[in-house]
């Protein structure tokens, strides 16, 4: 990575329970940095608002939920800048106490995300599902419970985390789930020029007048910006609608900044999130 995430030092945020994909994804991409939980994703941006932590991680989209619709409900409301990506892998495996056997689980527990994502291996061994917070809460209660016939779907390291025995790896029904993380700063950081894929992102609310999308997203076609990402939400009173995007390419590029100022002549507000490394899963030239 340009910006030299793997030697950077502090703490970072998550919202989880230590050993959850989130958490993860900090030690994965920040793997100097100490990471801390958070209950809620509110929590985590609290405490990087607050200067508690430098940076926080937080889910965006994952290959099978979809995006994480509280996430882009509440990073308008933050001033806060993308500084990175991350791609996270998500095997799931089968976890129990370590004196128990396959014949002795009964109950199985985890996200409510996760349970369908593992429902052959549910059905398999007959399990009732119970749904958690997270998968490694699930994970930690099944620690504490000391009872053979609890087990828990969640990740490697909360069985590393808690003492816990891995039955089975990569149970879920479908291969190569993943979950996108985006790296957030209370300061934007910009990859120098050169330095090889870049996005940005930002926020933007469209003039209520016809034929206003149309015209705001004009200006990235006729300056040749490749748009990777664009979601809209609606305001409180179904009226106007607010719009999340990602291009390729930096805001200090020619042609993104044509793009943005032409952007402004349609939009109420532009909300620039920030400019940043694109992730190798991407497989994009530089």
């Amino acid at each position: 990575m340009t910006q030299d995430f793997a030697n950077r030092t502090g703490k970072i945020a998550f919202q989880g329970t230590f050993g959850a994909f989130s958490d993860m994804s900090c030690r994965a991409m920040f793997p100097k940095m100490e990471t801390v939980p958070c209950l809620t994703f509110e929590e985590a941006f609290t405490s990087l608002e607050a200067g508690a932590v430098d940076l926080a991680m937080i889910a965006v989209d994952n290959s099978l939920a979809g995006r994480v619709a509280d996430v882009h409900h509440l990073l308008p409301q933050k001033k806060f800048f993308v500084i990175g990506e991350h791609f996270q892998p998500v095997s799931m495996c089968l976890l129990a106490l370590p004196e128990a056997k396959m014949e002795d689980l009964k109950d199985v527990h985890s996200h409510t995300h996760a349970l369908p994502q593992c429902r052959k291996v549910i059905k398999e061994l007959g399990l009732t599902p119970h749904v958690h917070a997270d998968t490694a809460g699930a994970a930690a209660d099944v620690a504490k419970w000391g009872d053979k016939s609890q087990c828990a779907i969640a990740s490697k390291l909360a069985a590393e985390i808690y003492g816990l025995q891995i039955m089975r790896e990569g149970i879920q029904d479908i291969p190569n789930n993943t979950t996108r993380f985006l790296a957030l700063s209370r300061d934007m950081e910009r990859p120098p020029k050169g330095s090889g894929a870049v996005l940005s992102s930002f926020f933007f609310e469209v003039r209520n007048i016809p034929a206003a999308l149309y015209k705001a997203l004009g200006g990235f076609a006729t300056n040749g910006v490749q748009m990777t990402k664009l979601e809209s939400y609606i305001d409180p009173q179904f009226n106007v609608a607010r719009f999340y995007a990602e291009v390729l390419g930096s805001i200090d590029d020619r042609n993104v900044g044509l793009a943005l100022e032409e952007l402004q002549f349609f939009a109420k507000e532009v909300q620039i999130m920030g400019s940043y490394p694109a992730h190798p899963f991407r497989g994009l030239e530089s």
